[in-house]
Protein backbone atom coordinates (compact mmCIF):
# COMPACT_ATOMS: atom_id res chain seq x y z
CA UNK A 1 0.00 0.00 0.00
CA UNK A 2 2.97 2.42 0.29
CA UNK A 3 2.62 3.06 -3.40
CA UNK A 4 -0.47 4.89 -2.94
CA UNK A 5 0.99 7.38 0.32
CA UNK A 6 3.06 10.39 -0.33
CA UNK A 7 3.84 13.37 1.04
CA UNK A 8 1.60 16.04 -1.17
CA UNK A 9 3.95 18.20 -3.41
CA UNK A 10 4.06 21.87 -2.82
CA UNK A 11 0.61 23.54 -4.87
CA UNK A 12 0.34 26.86 -6.13
CA UNK A 13 -1.82 29.66 -5.18
CA UNK A 14 -4.44 28.60 -8.38
CA UNK A 15 -5.94 25.68 -6.52
CA UNK A 16 -8.11 23.82 -9.47
CA UNK A 17 -5.48 24.18 -11.90
CA UNK A 18 -2.95 22.17 -9.55
CA UNK A 19 -5.24 20.12 -8.00
CA UNK A 20 -6.31 18.40 -11.08
CA UNK A 21 -10.10 18.86 -9.97
CA UNK A 22 -12.01 18.66 -13.20
CA UNK A 23 -15.44 19.48 -11.14
CA UNK A 24 -16.80 19.46 -8.06
CA UNK A 25 -20.38 18.35 -7.46
CA UNK A 26 -22.82 18.85 -4.34
CA UNK A 27 -25.57 16.93 -3.90
CA UNK A 28 -29.43 16.94 -4.60
CA UNK A 29 -30.95 16.27 -1.09
CA UNK A 30 -34.60 14.10 -0.53
CA UNK A 31 -36.48 13.52 2.65
CA UNK A 32 -38.36 10.09 2.30
CA UNK A 33 -39.53 10.13 5.04
CA UNK A 34 -39.26 10.63 8.99
CA UNK A 35 -35.46 12.58 8.61
CA UNK A 36 -34.62 9.69 6.09
CA UNK A 37 -32.03 11.25 3.93
CA UNK A 38 -30.95 10.76 0.41
CA UNK A 39 -28.04 12.48 -1.03
CA UNK A 40 -28.04 11.86 -4.91
CA UNK A 41 -24.53 12.42 -6.64
CA UNK A 42 -24.71 11.29 -9.99
CA UNK A 43 -26.49 11.73 -12.85
CA UNK A 44 -25.71 15.58 -12.20
CA UNK A 45 -25.69 18.42 -14.75
CA UNK A 46 -22.43 18.88 -14.54
CA UNK A 47 -21.23 15.37 -14.59
CA UNK A 48 -23.93 12.68 -16.09
CA UNK A 49 -21.51 10.00 -15.41
CA UNK A 50 -17.85 9.02 -13.78
CA UNK A 51 -16.07 5.82 -15.19
CA UNK A 52 -18.45 3.02 -15.52
CA UNK A 53 -21.00 4.57 -12.99
CA UNK A 54 -24.39 6.29 -13.79
CA UNK A 55 -26.18 6.78 -10.51
CA UNK A 56 -24.86 7.29 -6.87
CA UNK A 57 -27.18 7.88 -4.11
CA UNK A 58 -26.21 8.20 -0.58
CA UNK A 59 -28.88 7.04 2.08
CA UNK A 60 -28.69 8.02 5.68
CA UNK A 61 -27.26 7.49 8.26
CA UNK A 62 -30.87 7.55 9.64
CA UNK A 63 -32.33 5.93 12.77
CA UNK A 64 -35.89 4.19 12.95
CA UNK A 65 -37.89 3.53 15.37
CA UNK A 66 -39.28 -0.21 16.61
CA UNK A 67 -41.66 -1.12 13.70
CA UNK A 68 -40.64 1.25 11.00
CA UNK A 69 -37.87 0.57 8.54
CA UNK A 70 -38.03 1.16 4.65
CA UNK A 71 -39.83 -0.63 1.79
CA UNK A 72 -39.00 -0.47 -1.27
CA UNK A 73 -41.56 -2.20 -3.19
CA UNK A 74 -40.63 -4.37 -6.62
CA UNK A 75 -39.55 -2.77 -9.73
CA UNK A 76 -37.86 -3.15 -12.70
CA UNK A 77 -33.86 -2.99 -13.55
CA UNK A 78 -32.42 -3.04 -17.29
CA UNK A 79 -29.24 -2.91 -18.93
CA UNK A 80 -27.03 -1.98 -15.77
CA UNK A 81 -25.79 -3.44 -12.35
CA UNK A 82 -26.70 -1.94 -8.95
CA UNK A 83 -23.95 -2.11 -6.61
CA UNK A 84 -25.16 -1.76 -2.66
CA UNK A 85 -23.30 -1.29 0.69
CA UNK A 86 -23.66 -0.84 3.56
CA UNK A 87 -22.13 0.92 6.87
CA UNK A 88 -24.93 0.02 9.50
CA UNK A 89 -27.93 -1.64 9.25
CA UNK A 90 -29.23 -4.59 7.32
CA UNK A 91 -31.28 -4.79 4.11
CA UNK A 92 -33.28 -7.72 2.70
CA UNK A 93 -33.02 -8.46 -1.00
CA UNK A 94 -35.17 -10.47 -2.57
CA UNK A 95 -35.50 -10.97 -6.65
CA UNK A 96 -37.26 -12.55 -9.38
CA UNK A 97 -34.58 -15.49 -10.41
CA UNK A 98 -35.55 -16.60 -6.81
CA UNK A 99 -32.72 -14.91 -4.60
CA UNK A 100 -32.99 -14.12 -0.71
CA UNK A 101 -29.99 -12.09 0.41
CA UNK A 102 -29.62 -10.49 3.49
CA UNK A 103 -27.58 -7.50 2.93
CA UNK A 104 -25.05 -6.48 6.51
CA UNK A 105 -22.02 -4.24 6.53
CA UNK A 106 -18.74 -4.64 4.31
CA UNK A 107 -20.73 -6.94 1.67
CA UNK A 108 -20.96 -6.23 -1.88
CA UNK A 109 -24.32 -6.88 -3.60
CA UNK A 110 -24.10 -6.90 -7.23
CA UNK A 111 -27.42 -7.41 -9.23
CA UNK A 112 -26.65 -7.38 -13.23
CA UNK A 113 -29.67 -6.35 -14.51
CA UNK A 114 -28.88 -7.00 -18.28
CA UNK A 115 -32.72 -8.00 -20.41
CA UNK A 116 -34.43 -7.52 -17.09
CA UNK A 117 -34.84 -8.40 -13.25
CA UNK A 118 -36.95 -7.38 -10.44
CA UNK A 119 -36.60 -7.00 -6.71
CA UNK A 120 -37.25 -5.27 -3.38
CA UNK A 121 -35.05 -4.04 -1.14
CA UNK A 122 -37.24 -3.96 2.53
CA UNK A 123 -36.11 -3.52 6.05
CA UNK A 124 -35.78 -7.14 7.51
CA UNK A 125 -38.76 -7.95 10.10
CA UNK A 126 -36.45 -8.64 12.73
CA UNK A 127 -34.39 -5.35 12.60
CA UNK A 128 -37.32 -3.67 12.05
CA UNK A 129 -38.81 -5.28 15.85
CA UNK A 130 -35.97 -2.89 17.42
CA UNK A 131 -34.78 1.26 17.13
CA UNK A 132 -32.14 0.23 14.43
CA UNK A 133 -29.79 2.58 11.79
CA UNK A 134 -29.58 2.66 8.32
CA UNK A 135 -26.46 4.08 6.30
CA UNK A 136 -25.77 2.75 2.61
CA UNK A 137 -24.92 3.77 -0.79
CA UNK A 138 -26.42 2.75 -3.59
CA UNK A 139 -25.48 2.82 -7.14
CA UNK A 140 -25.30 1.76 -10.39
CA UNK A 141 -22.78 1.09 -13.32
CA UNK A 142 -23.62 0.73 -16.50
CA UNK A 143 -23.24 -2.15 -18.91
CA UNK A 144 -21.26 -2.42 -22.24
CA UNK A 145 -22.86 -2.65 -25.28
CA UNK A 146 -22.81 -5.64 -26.26
CA UNK A 147 -23.46 -7.07 -22.43
CA UNK A 148 -26.55 -4.72 -21.73
CA UNK A 149 -29.05 -7.65 -22.56
CA UNK A 150 -26.93 -10.63 -20.89
CA UNK A 151 -28.92 -13.04 -18.63
CA UNK A 152 -29.69 -11.44 -15.28
CA UNK A 153 -27.85 -12.38 -12.31
CA UNK A 154 -26.88 -11.91 -8.21
CA UNK A 155 -24.03 -12.36 -6.19
CA UNK A 156 -23.05 -11.16 -2.92
CA UNK A 157 -19.57 -11.44 -1.79
CA UNK A 158 -19.28 -11.68 2.16
CA UNK A 159 -17.34 -8.57 4.19
CA UNK A 160 -15.09 -11.23 4.83
CA UNK A 161 -13.76 -11.85 1.16
CA UNK A 162 -12.93 -7.81 0.56
CA UNK A 163 -9.82 -7.12 1.04
CA UNK A 164 -8.50 -4.84 3.43
CA UNK A 165 -5.04 -2.95 3.54
CA UNK A 166 -3.67 -0.52 6.59
CA UNK A 167 -1.17 1.53 7.07
CA UNK A 168 -0.89 3.99 9.89
CA UNK A 169 -3.83 6.47 9.32
CA UNK A 170 -5.00 4.55 6.47
CA UNK A 171 -7.17 2.02 5.70
CA UNK A 172 -8.40 0.98 2.31
CA UNK A 173 -11.08 -1.70 1.58
CA UNK A 174 -11.05 -2.63 -2.25
CA UNK A 175 -14.55 -3.03 -2.80
CA UNK A 176 -13.98 -3.44 -6.87
CA UNK A 177 -11.38 -3.35 -8.87
CA UNK A 178 -7.19 -3.39 -7.63
CA UNK A 179 -5.22 -1.14 -5.67
CA UNK A 180 -1.65 -1.31 -3.97
CA UNK A 181 -1.30 -4.93 -5.29
CA UNK A 182 -4.79 -6.08 -3.70
CA UNK A 183 -7.41 -7.41 -5.62
CA UNK A 184 -11.28 -7.82 -4.80
CA UNK A 185 -13.15 -10.74 -6.04
CA UNK A 186 -16.41 -8.70 -7.50
CA UNK A 187 -16.54 -9.87 -11.04
CA UNK A 188 -17.11 -6.53 -13.11
CA UNK A 189 -17.81 -5.68 -17.04
CA UNK A 190 -15.67 -3.63 -17.35
CA UNK A 191 -12.64 -1.99 -15.69
CA UNK A 192 -14.42 -0.97 -12.60
CA UNK A 193 -12.44 1.04 -9.00
CA UNK A 194 -14.83 1.03 -5.94
CA UNK A 195 -12.46 1.85 -2.98
CA UNK A 196 -13.56 2.49 0.63
CA UNK A 197 -10.88 4.68 2.64
CA UNK A 198 -11.16 5.81 6.35
CA UNK A 199 -8.18 8.08 7.25
CA UNK A 200 -7.30 9.71 10.70
CA UNK A 201 -6.71 13.62 10.92
CA UNK A 202 -3.50 14.79 8.37
CA UNK A 203 -3.05 11.18 6.92
CA UNK A 204 -2.69 11.24 2.77
CA UNK A 205 -3.63 8.77 0.27
CA UNK A 206 -2.47 8.75 -3.42
CA UNK A 207 -4.89 7.43 -5.91
CA UNK A 208 -4.51 4.63 -8.40
CA UNK A 209 -2.85 5.91 -11.80
CA UNK A 210 -3.70 3.23 -13.56
CA UNK A 211 -7.86 4.17 -13.77
CA UNK A 212 -9.14 6.11 -16.77
CA UNK A 213 -11.72 8.06 -15.11
CA UNK A 214 -11.68 8.46 -11.04
CA UNK A 215 -13.97 10.39 -8.58
CA UNK A 216 -14.05 10.91 -4.99
CA UNK A 217 -16.99 11.21 -2.62
CA UNK A 218 -16.91 12.50 1.09
CA UNK A 219 -19.27 10.35 3.00
CA UNK A 220 -18.17 12.07 6.43
CA UNK A 221 -15.18 15.05 7.68
CA UNK A 222 -13.06 16.56 5.19
CA UNK A 223 -10.03 16.00 2.48
CA UNK A 224 -8.18 18.77 0.48
CA UNK A 225 -6.44 18.17 -2.61
CA UNK A 226 -3.83 20.88 -3.11
CA UNK A 227 -5.19 24.03 -1.43
CA UNK A 228 -8.73 23.28 -2.59
CA UNK A 229 -11.25 21.53 -0.13
CA UNK A 230 -13.86 18.94 -1.01
CA UNK A 231 -16.14 19.25 1.70
CA UNK A 232 -18.56 16.36 3.78
CA UNK A 233 -20.94 15.11 1.08
CA UNK A 234 -19.13 16.48 -1.94
CA UNK A 235 -18.07 14.73 -4.91
CA UNK A 236 -14.48 15.54 -6.70
CA UNK A 237 -13.80 14.23 -10.16
CA UNK A 238 -10.64 14.34 -11.49
CA UNK A 239 -8.56 15.18 -14.61
CA UNK A 240 -7.42 11.89 -16.49
CA UNK A 241 -3.53 11.14 -16.26
CA UNK A 242 -2.74 13.40 -13.36
CA UNK A 243 -1.32 12.23 -10.18
CA UNK A 244 -4.29 12.81 -7.30
CA UNK A 245 -3.29 13.34 -3.60
CA UNK A 246 -6.27 13.47 -0.72
CA UNK A 247 -4.99 15.09 2.82
CA UNK A 248 -7.46 14.45 5.30
CA UNK A 249 -8.18 17.67 7.04
CA UNK A 250 -9.96 15.79 9.73
CA UNK A 251 -11.21 12.19 10.51
CA UNK A 252 -13.14 11.11 7.24
CA UNK A 253 -14.24 8.14 5.40
CA UNK A 254 -13.92 8.89 1.54
CA UNK A 255 -15.41 6.33 -1.25
CA UNK A 256 -13.21 6.00 -4.83
CA UNK A 257 -15.18 5.54 -7.84
CA UNK A 258 -13.86 5.27 -11.48
CA UNK A 259 -13.40 3.00 -14.30
CA UNK A 260 -13.55 2.61 -17.82
CA UNK A 261 -16.00 5.14 -19.33
CA UNK A 262 -19.12 3.45 -21.15
CA UNK A 263 -20.52 6.51 -23.32
CA UNK A 264 -23.79 7.88 -23.05
CA UNK A 265 -26.89 6.12 -21.45
CA UNK A 266 -30.45 6.90 -21.68
CA UNK A 267 -32.09 6.05 -18.02
CA UNK A 268 -35.10 6.53 -17.23
CA UNK A 269 -36.79 5.61 -13.66
CA UNK A 270 -34.42 2.60 -13.18
CA UNK A 271 -34.13 1.44 -16.74
CA UNK A 272 -30.77 2.37 -18.53
CA UNK A 273 -29.85 1.41 -22.22
CA UNK A 274 -27.55 2.49 -24.96
CA UNK A 275 -31.05 2.59 -26.98
CA UNK A 276 -34.12 4.26 -26.41
CA UNK A 277 -36.55 1.52 -28.05
CA UNK A 278 -34.86 -0.75 -25.09
CA UNK A 279 -36.64 1.13 -22.38
CA UNK A 280 -39.96 1.31 -24.38
CA UNK A 281 -39.69 -2.47 -23.98
CA UNK A 282 -39.44 -2.67 -20.81
CA UNK A 283 -41.71 -0.35 -19.57
CA UNK A 284 -44.33 -2.11 -21.37
CA UNK A 285 -43.30 -5.64 -20.21
CA UNK A 286 -42.99 -4.28 -16.46
CA UNK A 287 -46.93 -2.55 -17.21
CA UNK A 288 -48.16 -5.78 -18.60
CA UNK A 289 -47.05 -7.68 -15.97
CA UNK A 290 -44.45 -9.99 -18.05
CA UNK A 291 -41.24 -9.45 -15.47
CA UNK A 292 -41.54 -13.11 -13.49
CA UNK A 293 -43.00 -12.59 -10.10
CA UNK A 294 -40.79 -12.08 -6.73
CA UNK A 295 -41.35 -15.37 -4.67
CA UNK A 296 -42.62 -13.49 -1.43
CA UNK A 297 -44.14 -10.27 -3.20
CA UNK A 298 -47.23 -9.17 -3.63
CA UNK A 299 -46.74 -5.54 -4.35
CA UNK A 300 -45.20 -4.05 -7.32
CA UNK A 301 -44.15 0.11 -8.08
CA UNK A 302 -46.10 1.29 -11.14
CA UNK A 303 -44.15 3.05 -13.70
CA UNK A 304 -43.83 6.55 -12.69
CA UNK A 305 -46.72 9.10 -14.82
Amino acid sequence: MSDLLKTPPDCATLAHPCSGIRVIVTPRESDIGGGFLVRRLLPAAELRSLGPFIFFDHLGPATFEPGSGIDVRPHPHIGLATVTYLFDGEILHRDNLGCVQPIEPGAINWMTAGRGIAHSERTPPHVRRQRHTLHALQLWVALPAADEETEPAFCHYGAETIPLLTKKGVSVRVLIGSAAGATSPVQTFSPTLYLEVVLEDGATFKLPDDVEERGVYVVSGGVQVGKTAIATHSMAAFETGMEIELKATEECRLVVIGGQPLGKRTVWWNLAATRRELIEKAKTAWQEGRFAPIPGETEFAPLPE
